[in-house]
């Protein structure tokens, strides 16, 4: 068992850092965090960044249960979703260099439809992942980074297992850092270094798997 976890750790980080960064980068689910922490308050940030978290292992784990059938079908199934998961993660990284070089502001507002109650705010999460289809293809390509042809299915489940503690952490502290306005101000003067470091992460993710052999 050791010597097969040497073989796909480093597939298996690799997979954890490139969805550290993804939802790090700013979209629907964080803006919707980061602006119910600022407008209503850090319990109810919490409430909507568990219904994200919650939306983000719902989507990964059909993509583990559907690449396992599309593999199980199709030998070539891997090949073809590692160059869409290559150009999908090249593209983040173009969308990264964009907003690095745009002289933008951090959005965020609070939800429409008035106050909630904590499971309303925690339904809300949910129902913005699980409709985002920028989650779907994500989750392609980070599995696709961590996966070889031979890779046995526990693998797929350390990735679905790590990323869903990566995704209750990160997205908890958005909601508690958010809740701040010292942190907002911070978060903008940093925003272009930031971006250009995912423009990065992703462009070189992006090549590894254009450039993989299994």
């Amino acid at each position: 068992m050791m010597t097969e976890l040497a073989i796909y750790l480093p597939g298996i980080l690799l997979s954890y850092s490139a969805f550290l960064l993804a939802i790090a980068s700013p979209g629907p689910n964080v803006m919707a965090i980061v602006g119910t922490s600022m407008a209503v308050g850090r319990r109810q940030g919490m409430s909507l960044a568990m219904g994200v978290a919650i939306g983000s292992l719902t989507w990964g784990l059909l993509t583990v249960i559907g690449l396992s059938a599309l593999l199980t079908q199709f030998a070539y199934g891997l090949i073809a979703l590692k160059i869409f998961g290559g150009f999908y993660l090249l593209w983040l990284s173009y969308k990264a260099f964009k907003s690095a070089r745009a002289n933008a502001d951090l959005k965020a507002k609070e939800l429409a439809g008035g106050r909630r109650t904590g499971f309303g705010y925690f339904a809300r999460g949910f129902l913005i992942q699980m409709t985002n289809p920028k989650a779907a293809l994500a989750w392609i390509a980070i599995i696709s980074l961590g996966l070889s042809s031979e890779a046995p299915a526990w693998v797929g489940m350390v990735i679905l297992s790590g990323t869903f503690v990566l995704s209750l952490i990160i997205h908890t502290l958005y909601a508690l850092a958010f809740s701040t306005k010292g942190m907002v101000s911070v978060y903008v003067k940093a925003r272009r270094w930031i971006q250009g470091t995912f423009s990065v992460f992703f462009a070189l993710a992006g090549l590894k798997l254009l450039t993989s052999k299994n």
